[in-house]
C-alpha cells in the first residue's frame, strides 16, 4: 500500500517536472514584448512587430519518456493557468521600449533646440556685420535690426528647423502675386526644401523678411512712386511702417487674412482684382467681333449707300434691310450723334461722325490686362479710408458721383482739364460752398497764359477785367470780381489744395454735350451745379438747408460762403477701367498714365520705381517771384470785354 502510495507521488512529482521544464525555458521577455505597446515614432513609420521565438532547452536536458503518454495529456490541459501569472508580470518588462522611444525623443528635442540656437547665433551676427549688404532700403533695415534684436533673434519663418504654417501661406502668396496685379520675380522665394544647416536657414529667413516687407508695401501703396507718372499728384502718404508690418505677420494666426489686408478695402480695387482673374482665366481667343461701319465716302442726306441699314440698326431706328436711302429720322439721329460729340452738326456722315458712331475698337484681352492693371496700381495710390461722405471725380469718364454710407446720392457730368493742362490727382477735404465767387487766377495760368500776353499787350488786363489786388501779407493777387462772364460761373465748391483746382459752375454749357470733354486748365466744371450745391450742403450740414431753387435766386448778389460742418472728401481719381454692374468699362487713356505705368514697368526703369524721383522745391518759387515782379507793375483798371479772352483761355 506505502509502496503504491509513494509510486503515485514519484509520478505526480516528474509530470510537475516535465511540465515546469519547458514553460521556464522560454523567453519571457520576447512573449511580453511580442502584446507591449509599440514605441513611439521619430519619423513617421511605425516599427514592424517582432515575433517571438522559442528559447532552446537547456544543454543536456533529455524529455523523460512519459511525456509522450496518455497521463501526460491531462495535466497538460491546465498550463495557461500556470503560465497567466507570468503575462501580468508585462508591464514592467515593457517599460524598456517606451524609456528608449523617450529617450529618442529627448534627443531629437535636444538636437532641434540646438538648431534653432544656430540659427539665433547666426541671426544675431547678420544684425550685427552683414544687414546693410543684405536689405537696400533703410527703413526696412532698421526695423528689421530691430525687430529679430526684440526676439532675441528667433527666426520670424522657421520653428524647429521647419517652415511654420503662416510661412508656407505667405510663400504661395509671393508665388502668385499676379493675382494683385503685381509680378513674382519682384519678391524672391528662398528655396527651403533643400537647405539644411543652420547658417543657411538664418540666410533665407532674412531673404523671406526682406521679400515680405516689400510685397506688403507695394500691396498697399503701389509698386510705383505717383510722381513718376504725374508731377501732379496729392493723396497724401499712407505707406505702412515696417515695424508694423513685421508685427503683422508674427501675430498672425490667418497669414491669409493678414497679407490681403495691405491691399485697398475699396469695392472699385475688388471689382477690378476679381475682373483681372477672369481675364487671365480665359483662355487666348479670337479679337471680339467688330460690328463697326466701314470707312468710305460721304454720306449726304438722300444718298443711296449699302452701310445705311448697319447706321440705322447701330443708332436704334427701325431698321429697313433693303432700304438704302438716307432718310430724314437717320438724319436727325445723326446731328444728335454730331452735336454730343462737338461736331458741326450738318448731317453729313464723314469720317469723324463714323469714329463717333463706331466708337473705339475693341480691345484685345491682354490690352485689357494692362488697363486693369494700371488702375489697380492707382487704386493703391488712394487714401485707405475714402470717408463716411464723400465726392469722387472720375476724370477719363468725365462724371462725378457723391457717396454716403457707401451708397451713391447723386451723380452728374463734369468738364476735366486738357492733356495739356490735366486735372491734378488729388485728395482733399471740402470746406466751403461760395454762391457768386471772385476768381482768384491761379499762378499757372499767370505764368503761362497772362504774363507772356501781357509783355506785348499791357491793356490785357482791362480788357479780361481782372482786378490787381496786393493782399495783407504783401502778396499780390489777380482777381475776376464776380459777375456773369466770372470764369466760374455763379458757384465754387473750394476743397484747398496747393494745385489751385476747384469744382464750380461755368457759363459755357455747350461743353457738356460731347462724351470727351477735356476742356479746361485744370479745373472741374459741373453740369448742375446748384443741384450739387444742394446735395453737398444737405449732407454737410445741420438744419434746414438752400434747395437748387433757392441758390440760383443768389446769383447775382453778394458773394455767400457756406461753410461745411462736415468736411466730405473730395478725391479726382483717374479711372480708365473700372467694373459697372459685373462688366468692365474701359475709358480713354487722354493723360497717358496707363501708357507711362506700363512703359516704367517694363523697362529697367522699374528697379527704382518705387522711390520718388527728386523734386526741385526751388522752381516754383522762383516762378511765383517773377510772376510777383510783374505784376507789380499791373495797375487796376476797368473791364471792358472779358468774354473773348475766356472764350479762348477756357476752351
Amino acid at each position: 500500500m506505502r509502496k503504491q502510495s509513494f509510486e503515485r507521488l514519484l509520478a505526480g512529482t516528474m509530470l510537475a517536472a516535465i511540465v515546469a521544464a519547458p514553460t521556464m525555458s522560454m523567453a519571457a521577455p520576447d512573449r511580453v514584448q511580442s502584446v507591449g505597446p509599440m514605441p513611439p515614432s521619430l519619423n513617421g513609420q511605425m516599427p514592424r512587430r517582432r515575433e517571438a521565438s522559442p528559447t532552446p532547452p537547456p544543454a543536456g536536458y533529455t524529455a523523460p519518456a512519459v511525456q509522450r503518454t496518455a497521463p501526460a495529456l491531462e495535466p497538460r490541459a491546465q498550463a495557461p493557468a500556470a503560465i497567466e501569472p507570468m503575462v501580468q508580470a508585462a508591464p514592467p518588462a515593457a517599460a524598456e521600449p517606451n524609456a528608449g522611444a523617450a529617450e529618442a525623443k529627448s534627443a531629437l528635442d535636444k538636437q532641434l533646440a540646438a538648431s534653432d540656437a544656430a540659427i539665433t547665433d547666426r541671426l544675431r551676427d547678420i544684425a550685427a556685420k552683414q544687414m546693410a549688404h543684405r536689405v537696400d532700403r533703410e527703413p526696412e533695415r532698421k526695423a528689421m535690426e530691430a525687430f529679430y534684436a526684440q526676439r532675441n533673434y528667433a527666426p520670424l519663418w522657421i520653428r524647429d528647423g521647419q517652415l511654420t504654417p503662416q510661412a508656407k501661406a505667405a510663400i504661395l502668396h509671393l508665388k502668385n502675386a499676379a493675382a494683385d496685379a503685381l509680378d513674382a520675380p519682384d519678391y524672391p522665394v528662398p528655396e527651403f526644401t533643400s537647405l539644411t544647416g543652420a547658417e543657411a536657414l538664418a540666410d533665407v529667413d532674412i531673404k523671406m523678411t526682406n521679400s515680405m516687407l516689400t510685397y506688403a508695401r507695394h500691396l498697399a501703396v503701389g509698386r510705383i512712386a505717383p510722381t513718376r507718372v504725374s508731377a501732379e499728384v496729392d493723396y497724401g502718404n499712407h505707406t505702412p511702417e515696417p515695424a508694423d508690418i513685421l508685427k503683422k505677420f508674427a501675430d498672425a494666426r490667418d497669414m491669409d487674412a493678414a497679407i490681403d489686408g495691405f491691399n485697398p478695402p475699396h469695392e472699385g480695387f475688388r471689382a477690378l482684382k476679381a475682373k483681372l482673374a477672369d481675364l487671365r482665366s480665359t483662355a487666348p481667343r479670337a479679337e471680339a467681333a467688330d460690328d463697326r461701319i466701314p470707312d468710305g465716302h460721304r454720306i449726304n442726306p438722300g444718298d443711296k449707300d449699302p452701310r445705311i441699314p448697319a447706321l440705322r440698326q447701330k443708332l436704334g431706328l427701325k431698321n429697313k434691310a433693303d432700304d438704302l436711302v438716307y432718310d430724314k429720322a437717320l438724319w436727325n439721329a445723326i446731328k444728335n450723334v454730331q452735336a454730343r460729340a462737338d461736331i458741326k452738326p450738318t448731317g453729313v456722315i464723314d469720317g469723324k461722325t463714323l469714329a463717333t458712331i463706331n466708337g473705339p475698337k475693341p480691345l484685345a484681352a491682354n490690352q485689357q490686362v494692362d488697363h486693369v492693371v494700371a488702375n489697380m496700381e492707382r487704386w493703391r495710390w488712394l487714401p485707405r479710408d475714402l470717408g463716411k461722405t464723400y465726392v469722387m471725380v472720375n476724370i477719363p469718364d468725365f462724371t462725378l458721383k457723391v457717396v454716403r454710407d457707401q451708397n451713391i446720392q447723386w451723380r452728374t457730368k463734369i468738364v476735366a482739364g486738357k492733356p495739356q493742362t490735366p486735372t491734378p490727382l488729388l485728395t482733399a477735404p471740402m470746406q466751403e460752398v461760395i454762391v457768386n465767387p471772385s476768381w482768384y487766377v491761379p499762378q499757372s495760368i499767370i505764368q503761362n497764359e497772362l504774363l507772356p500776353q501781357y509783355a506785348s499787350d499791357p491793356q490785357i488786363f482791362d480788357r479780361m477785367g481782372l482786378e490787381v489786388k496786393r493782399g495783407p501779407d504783401g502778396h499780390i493777387n489777380v482777381v475776376q470780381p464776380p459777375g456773369a462772364a466770372n470764369a466760374l460761373g455763379r458757384i465754387k465748391f473750394a476743397f484747398p489744395n496747393k494745385f489751385q483746382v476747384y469744382l464750380h459752375d461755368t457759363p459755357e454749357k455747350r461743353l457738356f454735350a460731347p462724351e470727351k470733354r477735356a476742356f479746361s486748365h485744370g479745373c472741374m466744371r459741373v453740369e448742375n451745379p446748384t443741384k450739387f450745391g444742394e446735395v453737398m450742403l444737405s449732407l454737410a450740414m445741420s438744419g434746414p438747408t438752400p434747395t437748387s431753387q433757392t441758390l440760383d435766386q443768389m446769383f447775382g448778389h453778394d458773394e455767400k460762403i457756406y461753410k461745411l460742418m462736415q468736411r466730405p472728401m473730395v478725391h479726382l481719381t483717374y479711372q480708365t477701367a473700372y467694373v459697372d454692374e459685373g462688366k468692365l468699362v474701359i475709358r480713354d487713356d487722354i493723360y497717358g498714365f496707363d501708357a507711362r505705368i506700363n512703359a516704367i514697368m517694363r523697362s529697367d526703369e522699374r528697379r527704382v520705381a518705387d522711390v520718388a524721383p527728386p523734386q526741385d522745391p526751388k522752381r516754383d518759387t522762383a516762378n511765383e517771384k517773377s510772376n510777383q515782379d510783374i505784376l507789380s507793375r499791373v495797375e487796376r483798371r476797368e473791364a471792358q470785354n472779358p468774354f473773348s479772352f475766356f472764350e479762348r483761355l477756357f476752351r
